[in-house]
């Protein structure tokens, strides 16, 4: 199944970084491409982790159900991430549900090649625990942001960085390139749908954003950044 997908294309993927064709060849070699269709689950949050995966096309959304039944967005995955690695976080099932957002594929590993695979190839261990630490970075700054930032600088900062990892040029200004809605940024951002609703209004109004079903373009990413950081006063 593998021979049909561009190899080349693969080792220039951040997770096969510095690997020699032959060391990536035998790392493929376990692998499987899966493909999932917009709404489908990858795997499901409880649900025992038999695979790791990398995101060769497509976005998908991890969710997780808390204690009180709230649904939240934890992370928006992109081609060229590492996900679904249980066994690095010491956990036998999947602690999310990754969903994808559009046509999505992906490489499938067995779980049971993850220890082996990075013993025998110290690039691929250096990589894994490079995206691994990016991905704590991200979760650190998101926790401060919910600490102590108001809700408009907290939007502000998840357009942004969904802009930068999915946005693509239009027109009229940088394109998140997948379906995104209110409630996922309220999600990501730890606030209500209706309060992001009011968020998105202002700046629409002030030429910030352009708001459509289920799409977002930034059209003037300085001054969402200014928000961010505290340098200019919110339109709320």
């Amino acid at each position: 199944m593998l021979a049909a997908l561009d190899r080349s294309l693969i080792s220039e993927l951040p997770l096969f970084t510095g690997l020699a064709g032959n060391a990536l060849d035998r790392i493929l070699e376990p692998a499987t491409s899966i493909r999932c269709a917009a709404g489908d689950a990858v795997f499901e949050q409880g649900e025992p982790a038999t695979r790791f995966f990398v995101l060769l096309h497509g976005r998908l959304r991890v969710t997780q159900i808390t204690g009180e039944g709230q649904q939240v967005v934890v992370r928006i995955i992109n081609p060229g991430d590492l996900f679904g690695m249980a066994k690095a976080l010491n956990r036998d099932d999947y602690p999310g549900t990754a969903m994808a957002v559009v046509d999505t594929t992906a490489l499938a590993w067995p779980m049971e090649f993850w220890d082996d695979l990075l013993l025998a190839h110290s690039r691929l261990a250096l990589n894994a625990t490079q995206a691994i630490g990016l991905r704590l970075e991200d979760a650190h700054v998101r926790v401060r942001e919910f600490a102590t930032e108001e809700v408009e600088r907290r939007v502000a900062h998840a357009v942004l960085r969904l802009a930068a990892q999915a946005g693509r040029a239009a027109p009229e200004g940088i394109r998140i390139d997948f379906p995104i809605s209110k409630q996922d940024i309220a999600s990501m951002t730890a606030t209500t749908m209706y309060t992001v609703s009011r968020v998105l209004s202002a700046w629409q109004r002030a030429g910030l954003v352009d708001v459509g079903r289920q799409q977002l373009v930034v059209c003037d990413a300085h001054r969402l950044m200014m928000i961010g950081d505290g340098h200019e006063r919110g339109l709320l």
